[in-house]
């Protein structure tokens, strides 16, 4: 009695290596997590940060030294608050109008003595500044003005206020992460593959050693590649640098070595250049779409503030931010520099425990 022949599909080539591939596939939980897990993710937090939300506050600055001082500023506040969408605050001209320069407000008004009574200051470079615009002119005429002449318009359209301006910052934050990562985490495994790391276990080399030379090697190529970077955003964008250069210096150097740690932390054990490119995903897509790089990290809910805030690439870019654009020097980057700092320290730390040369 001869034995049945198996299905075609058994017998037929393409089919096995179809199915051998699709078996190898769903054995890797790796894979399988990127390819499915993860989109899913990404659609989870771009859907929360951009999120159905009522209609936004509107802020608007009532200048207190314009023509009548307080008293004119405040009634001018009270007609404004007419609109439960305004929030009205009252500063000097000076302050307001780099609140307006660094987008904290949507519209300086200040008292005037020419008719009809107010000037507006408004950056063109923000669409938010024409509704703050129309949100104000509607409550002024709402407070029961009988003849309401145009406002005089100061337009101004200074850098600082742009989306590149904003974006730049974001853009470098970024670049110093996946250098850090890519540059150092990367490496490390790649050695590792190539039993180049097993050789370097016979010398008399110390891991720390070891290790600090690939921070420092990363550190040196950082130099030209921040170099480079700011000086693109100068030559094509007219991007510049408001605030303390040296402690813009500090603040990279340290976004630099906090990064370049967390890749040795990845790579301290990772024997396969797939386990170290995700595991460096891992770490760097969340941090890309939560920590402000495209948009600013204040649109995720406020539950999820104080664990966005201490991400590296958050306070890396919170301080970059405050530097290059807000004008600001040693005390922006205090807190910056704090979370940067511990998560290097800690992660260096724990990459010299846990490294093995094999």
């Amino acid at each position: 009695m001869t034995n049945p022949q198996p299905p075609w599909w058994k017998r037929n080539p393409l089919a096995q290596l179809t199915l051998a591939r699709i078996k190898e596939f769903y054995r890797e939980p790796a894979a399988v997590f990127w390819v499915y897990g993860f989109p899913l993710l990404l659609a989870v937090a771009l859907g929360v940060a951009f999120r159905d939300r009522p209609v936004e506050r509107i802020p608007v600055d009532v200048a207190t030294d314009g023509a009548g001082g307080t008293a004119a500023a405040e009634a001018l506040k009270a007609k404004l608050e007419t609109d439960p969408r305004i929030v009205v605050t009252l500063a000097e001209t000076p302050p307001a109008r780099d609140r307006l320069r660094t987008g904290k407000t949507g519209l300086v008004i200040v008292p005037s003595a020419a008719s009809p009574g107010w000037e507006y200051h408004i950056d063109l470079n923000r669409p938010e500044c024409a509704l703050a615009k129309a949100a104000a002119d509607g409550a002024l005429v709402r407070s029961a003005v009988p003849t309401l002449a145009t406002p005089v318009e100061h337009k101004t359209e200074e850098p600082g206020g742009r989306y590149i301006d904003f974006l730049f910052p974001g853009l470098l934050g970024a670049n110093l992460m996946g250098g850090g990562l890519w540059g150092v985490g990367f490496v490390t495994v790649d050695l590792r593959v190539r039993k180049l790391l097993k050789r370097f276990l016979a010398t008399p080399m110390k891991k720390r050693d070891f290790l600090l030379a690939m921070l420092l090697s990363r550190f040196l190529f950082t130099i030209f590649e921040v170099i480079l970077l700011l000086g693109f955003a100068w030559l094509v964008f007219d991007t510049e640098v408001r605030g303390n250069w040296l402690a813009l210096g500090v603040l990279i150097a340290l976004g630099a070595a906090s990064f370049s740690g967390i890749g040795l932390l990845i790579a301290c054990r990772a024997k396969t250049i797939e386990t170290v490119s995700g595991l460096m995903n891992a770490v760097m897509l969340p941090m890309y779409v939560a920590s402000g790089v495209f948009f600013s990290s204040d649109r995720f809910p406020e539950f999820a503030q104080p664990v966005l805030k201490v991400l590296p690439l958050t306070a890396l870019n919170n301080g970059l931010r405050a530097v290059i654009n807000d004008g600001e020097g040693w005390s922006a980057i205090a807190y910056p520099a704090l979370i940067l700092s511990a998560w290097g320290i800690i992660s260096f730390a724990l990459a010299l425990r846990f490294f093995r040369w094999r």
